[in-house]
Protein backbone atom coordinates (compact mmCIF):
# COMPACT_ATOMS: atom_id res chain seq x y z
CA UNK A 1 0.00 0.00 0.00
CA UNK A 2 1.34 3.42 -0.95
CA UNK A 3 1.90 6.14 1.66
CA UNK A 4 -0.74 8.31 -0.04
CA UNK A 5 -3.33 5.55 0.39
CA UNK A 6 -2.41 5.09 4.07
CA UNK A 7 -2.77 8.80 4.73
CA UNK A 8 -6.30 8.83 3.31
CA UNK A 9 -7.35 6.17 5.81
CA UNK A 10 -6.22 8.08 8.91
CA UNK A 11 -9.15 9.11 11.07
CA UNK A 12 -7.30 11.02 13.80
CA UNK A 13 -3.79 12.04 12.72
CA UNK A 14 -3.83 15.51 11.19
CA UNK A 15 -7.41 16.16 12.18
CA UNK A 16 -9.00 18.36 14.85
CA UNK A 17 -10.73 15.76 16.98
CA UNK A 18 -13.11 16.73 19.78
CA UNK A 19 -12.01 15.24 23.10
CA UNK A 20 -14.63 12.90 24.47
CA UNK A 21 -14.11 14.21 28.02
CA UNK A 22 -13.59 17.85 27.11
CA UNK A 23 -17.13 19.13 27.55
CA UNK A 24 -17.67 17.50 30.94
CA UNK A 25 -14.42 18.91 32.27
CA UNK A 26 -14.88 22.50 31.14
CA UNK A 27 -18.50 22.56 32.38
CA UNK A 28 -17.62 21.04 35.76
CA UNK A 29 -19.70 17.92 35.21
CA UNK A 30 -16.76 15.49 35.25
CA UNK A 31 -16.75 13.26 38.33
CA UNK A 32 -13.48 13.14 40.24
CA UNK A 33 -12.91 10.87 43.26
CA UNK A 34 -13.45 13.64 45.81
CA UNK A 35 -16.88 14.28 44.25
CA UNK A 36 -18.10 10.81 45.22
CA UNK A 37 -20.11 10.24 48.41
CA UNK A 38 -21.72 7.01 49.58
CA UNK A 39 -24.20 6.18 52.31
CA UNK A 40 -22.70 5.16 55.65
CA UNK A 41 -19.31 6.40 54.50
CA UNK A 42 -16.23 6.70 56.73
CA UNK A 43 -13.19 8.96 56.32
CA UNK A 44 -9.53 8.02 56.27
CA UNK A 45 -6.37 9.92 57.17
CA UNK A 46 -2.75 8.83 56.89
CA UNK A 47 -0.23 9.37 59.67
CA UNK A 48 3.16 9.96 58.05
CA UNK A 49 6.72 10.09 59.24
CA UNK A 50 8.23 13.48 60.01
CA UNK A 51 11.74 11.98 60.16
CA UNK A 52 13.77 10.98 57.12
CA UNK A 53 15.42 7.90 58.61
CA UNK A 54 14.53 6.23 61.90
CA UNK A 55 13.50 3.09 63.69
CA UNK A 56 9.95 3.44 64.98
CA UNK A 57 7.61 2.12 67.65
CA UNK A 58 3.94 2.98 67.27
CA UNK A 59 1.34 3.24 70.04
CA UNK A 60 -2.19 3.82 68.76
CA UNK A 61 -4.01 3.34 72.08
CA UNK A 62 -4.75 7.03 72.72
CA UNK A 63 -5.89 7.56 69.17
CA UNK A 64 -8.34 4.68 69.43
CA UNK A 65 -10.04 6.43 72.37
CA UNK A 66 -11.08 9.44 70.28
CA UNK A 67 -14.82 9.59 69.80
CA UNK A 68 -15.79 8.70 66.26
CA UNK A 69 -12.71 6.60 65.52
CA UNK A 70 -13.70 3.25 64.05
CA UNK A 71 -10.35 1.65 63.25
CA UNK A 72 -6.65 2.51 63.17
CA UNK A 73 -4.66 0.34 60.79
CA UNK A 74 -0.94 -0.33 61.20
CA UNK A 75 1.51 -2.74 59.59
CA UNK A 76 0.16 -5.68 61.62
CA UNK A 77 -3.22 -5.19 59.94
CA UNK A 78 -1.96 -5.71 56.39
CA UNK A 79 -3.63 -9.04 55.53
CA UNK A 80 -1.27 -10.02 52.70
CA UNK A 81 2.16 -8.72 51.74
CA UNK A 82 3.25 -5.50 53.41
CA UNK A 83 4.94 -4.18 50.30
CA UNK A 84 4.41 -2.58 46.92
CA UNK A 85 6.40 -0.95 44.14
CA UNK A 86 6.22 -0.76 40.35
CA UNK A 87 9.56 -2.53 39.73
CA UNK A 88 11.04 -3.36 43.13
CA UNK A 89 8.75 -4.11 46.07
CA UNK A 90 10.71 -1.75 48.30
CA UNK A 91 7.82 0.32 49.74
CA UNK A 92 5.92 -0.86 52.80
CA UNK A 93 2.14 -0.44 52.76
CA UNK A 94 2.44 0.83 56.34
CA UNK A 95 5.90 1.07 57.86
CA UNK A 96 6.44 -1.50 60.59
CA UNK A 97 9.78 -0.81 62.27
CA UNK A 98 11.59 1.74 60.10
CA UNK A 99 10.95 4.85 58.02
CA UNK A 100 13.22 5.93 55.18
CA UNK A 101 11.89 9.36 54.17
CA UNK A 102 9.71 12.17 55.42
CA UNK A 103 6.16 11.19 54.44
CA UNK A 104 6.42 7.43 54.86
CA UNK A 105 2.95 6.07 55.87
CA UNK A 106 2.82 4.68 59.41
CA UNK A 107 -0.89 4.34 60.24
CA UNK A 108 -4.25 4.84 58.54
CA UNK A 109 -7.03 6.23 60.73
CA UNK A 110 -10.66 5.52 59.85
CA UNK A 111 -13.36 7.58 61.54
CA UNK A 112 -16.92 8.85 61.25
CA UNK A 113 -15.66 12.33 60.37
CA UNK A 114 -12.49 13.86 59.00
CA UNK A 115 -12.17 15.92 62.17
CA UNK A 116 -12.20 12.80 64.37
CA UNK A 117 -9.56 11.16 62.14
CA UNK A 118 -7.32 14.23 62.41
CA UNK A 119 -7.72 14.37 66.18
CA UNK A 120 -6.80 10.71 66.49
CA UNK A 121 -3.80 11.20 64.23
CA UNK A 122 -2.47 13.83 66.65
CA UNK A 123 -2.84 11.42 69.58
CA UNK A 124 -0.97 8.49 68.08
CA UNK A 125 2.45 8.21 69.66
CA UNK A 126 5.35 7.41 67.34
CA UNK A 127 8.66 6.85 69.10
CA UNK A 128 11.52 7.64 66.72
CA UNK A 129 15.07 6.36 67.08
CA UNK A 130 16.72 8.56 64.50
CA UNK A 131 19.33 6.98 62.23
CA UNK A 132 22.05 8.58 60.14
CA UNK A 133 20.67 9.52 56.77
CA UNK A 134 22.21 10.18 53.39
CA UNK A 135 20.86 13.00 51.23
CA UNK A 136 23.49 13.37 48.50
CA UNK A 137 23.53 10.59 45.86
CA UNK A 138 27.29 10.98 45.33
CA UNK A 139 27.87 10.45 49.05
CA UNK A 140 25.39 7.58 49.07
CA UNK A 141 27.55 5.69 46.56
CA UNK A 142 30.59 5.78 48.80
CA UNK A 143 31.68 2.86 50.94
CA UNK A 144 30.49 3.31 54.51
CA UNK A 145 27.54 5.57 53.63
CA UNK A 146 24.35 4.93 55.63
CA UNK A 147 22.29 2.27 53.86
CA UNK A 148 18.77 3.20 52.88
CA UNK A 149 18.00 -0.45 52.09
CA UNK A 150 20.01 -3.44 53.21
CA UNK A 151 21.23 -4.43 49.74
CA UNK A 152 23.08 -1.13 49.28
CA UNK A 153 22.38 2.26 47.79
CA UNK A 154 23.20 1.67 44.13
CA UNK A 155 19.95 0.51 42.58
CA UNK A 156 21.13 0.27 38.99
CA UNK A 157 24.18 0.83 36.77
CA UNK A 158 23.75 1.27 33.02
CA UNK A 159 26.72 1.26 30.64
CA UNK A 160 27.38 2.27 27.04
CA UNK A 161 30.71 1.45 25.41
CA UNK A 162 31.30 2.38 21.78
CA UNK A 163 34.71 2.77 20.15
CA UNK A 164 37.68 3.98 22.18
CA UNK A 165 37.15 7.31 23.95
CA UNK A 166 40.70 7.52 25.34
CA UNK A 167 42.31 7.37 21.91
CA UNK A 168 39.63 9.61 20.39
CA UNK A 169 40.16 12.41 22.92
CA UNK A 170 43.83 12.52 21.92
CA UNK A 171 42.70 13.44 18.41
CA UNK A 172 40.38 16.24 19.56
CA UNK A 173 41.26 19.88 18.92
CA UNK A 174 38.74 21.16 21.48
CA UNK A 175 37.25 19.55 24.58
CA UNK A 176 34.38 20.64 26.81
CA UNK A 177 34.39 19.13 30.29
CA UNK A 178 31.69 20.29 32.71
CA UNK A 179 29.42 19.10 35.53
CA UNK A 180 25.69 19.80 35.37
CA UNK A 181 22.97 19.40 37.95
CA UNK A 182 19.20 19.26 37.69
CA UNK A 183 16.87 19.52 40.65
CA UNK A 184 13.86 17.61 41.94
CA UNK A 185 10.57 18.66 40.33
CA UNK A 186 7.02 18.30 41.68
CA UNK A 187 4.21 17.37 39.27
CA UNK A 188 1.76 19.80 40.91
CA UNK A 189 -1.24 18.32 39.13
CA UNK A 190 -4.50 20.15 39.81
CA UNK A 191 -6.30 17.30 41.59
CA UNK A 192 -4.61 15.99 44.76
CA UNK A 193 -4.91 12.27 45.38
CA UNK A 194 -8.36 11.11 46.44
CA UNK A 195 -10.32 7.87 46.42
CA UNK A 196 -13.06 5.77 47.91
CA UNK A 197 -13.25 2.01 48.46
CA UNK A 198 -16.01 -0.39 49.40
CA UNK A 199 -16.84 -4.10 49.38
CA UNK A 200 -19.74 -5.09 47.13
CA UNK A 201 -22.36 -7.78 47.79
CA UNK A 202 -20.20 -10.42 46.13
CA UNK A 203 -17.23 -9.67 48.39
CA UNK A 204 -15.25 -7.88 45.70
CA UNK A 205 -13.13 -4.94 46.84
CA UNK A 206 -13.85 -1.88 44.72
CA UNK A 207 -11.34 0.98 44.72
CA UNK A 208 -12.25 4.21 42.94
CA UNK A 209 -9.18 6.40 42.43
CA UNK A 210 -7.61 8.52 39.71
CA UNK A 211 -4.64 6.52 38.50
CA UNK A 212 -2.43 5.97 35.48
CA UNK A 213 -2.11 2.20 35.92
CA UNK A 214 -5.36 0.57 37.06
CA UNK A 215 -4.01 -2.86 36.11
CA UNK A 216 -0.91 -2.32 38.30
CA UNK A 217 -3.11 -1.03 41.10
CA UNK A 218 -5.28 -4.13 40.90
CA UNK A 219 -2.25 -6.39 41.25
CA UNK A 220 -0.71 -4.42 44.12
CA UNK A 221 -3.97 -4.14 46.04
CA UNK A 222 -4.54 -7.89 45.63
CA UNK A 223 -1.03 -8.76 46.83
CA UNK A 224 -1.36 -6.55 49.91
CA UNK A 225 -4.84 -7.90 50.67
CA UNK A 226 -3.75 -11.49 50.12
CA UNK A 227 -6.54 -12.20 47.64
CA UNK A 228 -6.76 -13.09 43.93
CA UNK A 229 -6.69 -10.20 41.46
CA UNK A 230 -10.17 -11.10 40.25
CA UNK A 231 -11.48 -10.12 43.70
CA UNK A 232 -10.24 -6.53 43.20
CA UNK A 233 -11.76 -3.99 40.85
CA UNK A 234 -10.18 -0.60 40.16
CA UNK A 235 -12.45 2.13 38.80
CA UNK A 236 -10.70 5.09 37.23
CA UNK A 237 -12.88 8.25 37.23
CA UNK A 238 -11.80 11.61 35.79
CA UNK A 239 -8.11 12.30 36.33
CA UNK A 240 -7.12 15.84 37.26
CA UNK A 241 -3.61 15.64 35.81
CA UNK A 242 -0.87 13.12 36.49
CA UNK A 243 2.25 13.50 34.31
CA UNK A 244 3.72 10.32 35.85
CA UNK A 245 2.91 11.18 39.45
CA UNK A 246 0.04 8.69 39.66
CA UNK A 247 1.99 5.67 38.44
CA UNK A 248 2.92 4.63 42.00
CA UNK A 249 0.38 3.54 44.63
CA UNK A 250 -0.55 6.16 47.23
CA UNK A 251 -3.89 5.63 49.00
CA UNK A 252 -5.35 2.69 47.04
CA UNK A 253 -4.17 -0.10 49.35
CA UNK A 254 -4.98 1.86 52.51
CA UNK A 255 -8.55 2.38 51.31
CA UNK A 256 -8.96 -1.27 50.37
CA UNK A 257 -7.74 -2.40 53.79
CA UNK A 258 -10.04 0.06 55.56
CA UNK A 259 -13.13 -0.94 53.58
CA UNK A 260 -12.47 -4.63 54.24
CA UNK A 261 -11.74 -4.10 57.94
CA UNK A 262 -14.81 -1.93 58.63
CA UNK A 263 -17.33 -3.31 56.14
CA UNK A 264 -18.19 0.26 55.15
CA UNK A 265 -17.18 2.61 52.32
CA UNK A 266 -14.09 4.64 53.18
CA UNK A 267 -13.04 7.86 51.50
CA UNK A 268 -9.76 9.76 51.67
CA UNK A 269 -8.74 13.06 50.11
CA UNK A 270 -5.20 14.40 50.39
CA UNK A 271 -4.44 18.03 51.07
CA UNK A 272 -1.98 19.71 48.73
CA UNK A 273 0.68 19.43 51.43
CA UNK A 274 0.12 15.69 51.82
CA UNK A 275 0.16 15.24 48.08
CA UNK A 276 3.59 16.84 47.97
CA UNK A 277 5.06 14.28 50.37
CA UNK A 278 3.05 11.27 49.19
CA UNK A 279 3.90 10.85 45.52
CA UNK A 280 7.13 10.65 43.52
CA UNK A 281 9.14 13.48 41.98
CA UNK A 282 11.34 13.95 38.90
CA UNK A 283 14.83 12.52 39.44
CA UNK A 284 17.51 15.09 40.32
CA UNK A 285 20.67 14.28 38.37
CA UNK A 286 24.37 15.07 38.51
CA UNK A 287 25.87 14.80 35.03
CA UNK A 288 29.60 14.95 34.33
CA UNK A 289 30.29 15.31 30.61
CA UNK A 290 33.45 15.41 28.54
CA UNK A 291 32.91 16.03 24.83
CA UNK A 292 35.55 16.48 22.12
CA UNK A 293 35.56 17.65 18.51
CA UNK A 294 38.07 18.25 15.74
CA UNK A 295 38.90 21.69 14.33
CA UNK A 296 36.02 21.47 11.85
CA UNK A 297 33.50 20.91 14.63
CA UNK A 298 33.00 17.20 14.02
CA UNK A 299 32.33 15.34 17.27
CA UNK A 300 34.82 12.57 17.99
CA UNK A 301 34.21 11.46 21.56
CA UNK A 302 32.00 11.77 24.60
CA UNK A 303 32.40 10.42 28.12
CA UNK A 304 29.59 10.89 30.65
CA UNK A 305 28.70 9.89 34.18
CA UNK A 306 25.11 10.37 35.36
CA UNK A 307 24.03 9.92 38.97
CA UNK A 308 20.29 10.00 39.55
CA UNK A 309 18.85 10.46 43.04
CA UNK A 310 15.86 8.10 43.27
CA UNK A 311 15.24 8.96 46.92
CA UNK A 312 14.07 6.34 49.38
CA UNK A 313 12.39 4.05 46.82
CA UNK A 314 13.23 2.83 43.35
CA UNK A 315 9.94 3.35 41.50
CA UNK A 316 10.92 3.62 37.80
CA UNK A 317 14.60 4.42 38.47
CA UNK A 318 15.90 1.66 36.19
CA UNK A 319 13.93 2.94 33.21
CA UNK A 320 14.68 6.60 33.95
CA UNK A 321 18.45 6.21 34.34
CA UNK A 322 18.70 3.86 31.39
CA UNK A 323 16.97 6.41 29.17
CA UNK A 324 19.15 9.19 30.58
CA UNK A 325 22.20 7.14 29.63
CA UNK A 326 20.88 6.53 26.13
CA UNK A 327 20.02 10.19 25.52
CA UNK A 328 23.03 11.91 27.12
CA UNK A 329 24.76 11.94 23.71
CA UNK A 330 21.90 14.03 22.34
CA UNK A 331 20.69 13.79 18.73
CA UNK A 332 24.26 13.68 17.47
CA UNK A 333 26.58 11.21 15.77
CA UNK A 334 29.49 10.47 18.09
CA UNK A 335 31.75 7.56 17.06
CA UNK A 336 33.36 7.02 20.47
CA UNK A 337 31.19 6.97 23.59
CA UNK A 338 31.53 5.88 27.20
CA UNK A 339 28.55 6.32 29.52
CA UNK A 340 27.98 5.22 33.11
CA UNK A 341 24.52 5.97 34.50
CA UNK A 342 23.57 5.20 38.12
CA UNK A 343 20.32 5.19 40.07
CA UNK A 344 21.01 5.71 43.77
CA UNK A 345 18.94 5.45 46.95
CA UNK A 346 18.97 8.37 49.42
CA UNK A 347 16.66 9.41 52.26
CA UNK A 348 15.15 12.13 50.11
CA UNK A 349 11.59 12.07 48.73
CA UNK A 350 11.39 9.26 46.25
CA UNK A 351 11.60 9.94 42.52
CA UNK A 352 9.80 8.15 39.74
CA UNK A 353 7.95 8.84 36.52
CA UNK A 354 7.62 12.38 35.24
CA UNK A 355 7.16 13.34 31.60
CA UNK A 356 10.14 12.25 29.57
CA UNK A 357 11.61 9.47 31.75
CA UNK A 358 15.20 10.72 31.98
CA UNK A 359 15.27 12.27 28.51
CA UNK A 360 14.27 15.68 29.92
CA UNK A 361 17.24 16.21 32.23
CA UNK A 362 20.13 15.35 29.91
CA UNK A 363 19.62 18.03 27.20
CA UNK A 364 20.73 20.58 29.78
CA UNK A 365 24.10 18.85 29.59
CA UNK A 366 24.52 17.79 25.97
CA UNK A 367 23.24 21.05 24.48
CA UNK A 368 25.44 23.19 26.73
CA UNK A 369 28.38 21.01 25.70
CA UNK A 370 27.65 21.81 22.05
CA UNK A 371 27.54 25.54 22.80
CA UNK A 372 30.85 25.40 24.66
CA UNK A 373 32.52 23.56 21.76
CA UNK A 374 31.08 26.04 19.25
CA UNK A 375 32.41 28.95 21.28
CA UNK A 376 35.86 27.39 21.51
CA UNK A 377 35.88 26.88 17.74
CA UNK A 378 34.44 30.35 17.07
CA UNK A 379 31.65 28.55 15.23
CA UNK A 380 27.96 29.34 14.95
CA UNK A 381 26.04 27.10 17.40
CA UNK A 382 23.64 26.05 14.66
CA UNK A 383 26.46 25.15 12.31
CA UNK A 384 28.08 22.73 14.76
CA UNK A 385 24.72 21.07 15.31
CA UNK A 386 24.04 20.73 11.58
CA UNK A 387 27.46 19.09 11.15
CA UNK A 388 26.74 16.41 13.76
CA UNK A 389 23.00 15.82 13.94
CA UNK A 390 21.33 12.51 13.30
CA UNK A 391 20.23 11.85 9.73
CA UNK A 392 18.57 8.92 8.03
CA UNK A 393 21.04 6.06 8.32
CA UNK A 394 22.85 7.47 11.36
CA UNK A 395 24.05 5.09 14.06
CA UNK A 396 23.35 5.99 17.68
CA UNK A 397 25.67 5.34 20.61
CA UNK A 398 23.78 2.11 21.31
CA UNK A 399 24.19 0.86 17.75
CA UNK A 400 20.69 1.63 16.50
CA UNK A 401 20.44 2.57 12.81
CA UNK A 402 17.88 5.34 12.31
CA UNK A 403 15.65 4.47 9.38
CA UNK A 404 12.80 6.97 9.81
CA UNK A 405 11.54 10.01 11.73
CA UNK A 406 14.77 12.02 11.81
CA UNK A 407 13.57 15.59 11.09
CA UNK A 408 16.02 17.59 13.21
CA UNK A 409 17.66 19.34 10.26
CA UNK A 410 14.31 20.73 9.11
CA UNK A 411 13.48 21.76 12.68
CA UNK A 412 16.73 23.71 13.09
CA UNK A 413 16.33 25.34 9.69
CA UNK A 414 12.86 26.58 10.61
CA UNK A 415 14.10 27.89 13.97
CA UNK A 416 16.94 29.66 12.18
CA UNK A 417 14.52 31.33 9.78
CA UNK A 418 12.53 32.74 12.67
CA UNK A 419 15.68 33.86 14.50
CA UNK A 420 17.05 35.56 11.42
CA UNK A 421 13.71 37.23 10.75
CA UNK A 422 13.53 38.67 14.27
CA UNK A 423 17.09 39.91 13.91
CA UNK A 424 16.37 41.58 10.57
CA UNK A 425 18.34 39.10 8.45
CA UNK A 426 17.32 37.23 5.33
CA UNK A 427 15.68 33.92 6.24
CA UNK A 428 17.99 30.94 6.05
CA UNK A 429 21.26 32.88 5.76
CA UNK A 430 23.86 31.77 8.30
CA UNK A 431 26.66 34.15 9.14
Amino acid sequence: MKKEEIKLKLNVVGKNIIRVDGLSKVTGRAVYPQDIYMDNMLYGKTLRSDKPHANIKVDISEGEKVEGVVKILTAKDVPGHNYHGVLFKDHEVLCETRVRRIGDPIAFIVAETEEAAEEAMDKINVEYEELDGVFDPIEAMKKGAPKVHEDGNIVYHYKIRKGNVEDAFKECDVIAETEYKTHMVEHAFLQPEAGIAYVDDDGMIIVVASTQYPHFDQLEVAEAMGIPTEKVRIINPAVGGAFGGREDITLQIHLAMAAKATGRPVKCTYSREESFVAHCKRHPMVMKCKTGADKNGKLLAMEAEIVGDTGAYASWAINVLRKAGVHITGPYEIPNVKVDSYAVYTNNPFAGAMRGFGATQVPIAHEQQMDILAEKLDMDPMTIRMKNMFKLGSETATGQILEESVPLDRCIQEVEKVMNFTQGKKGGERE
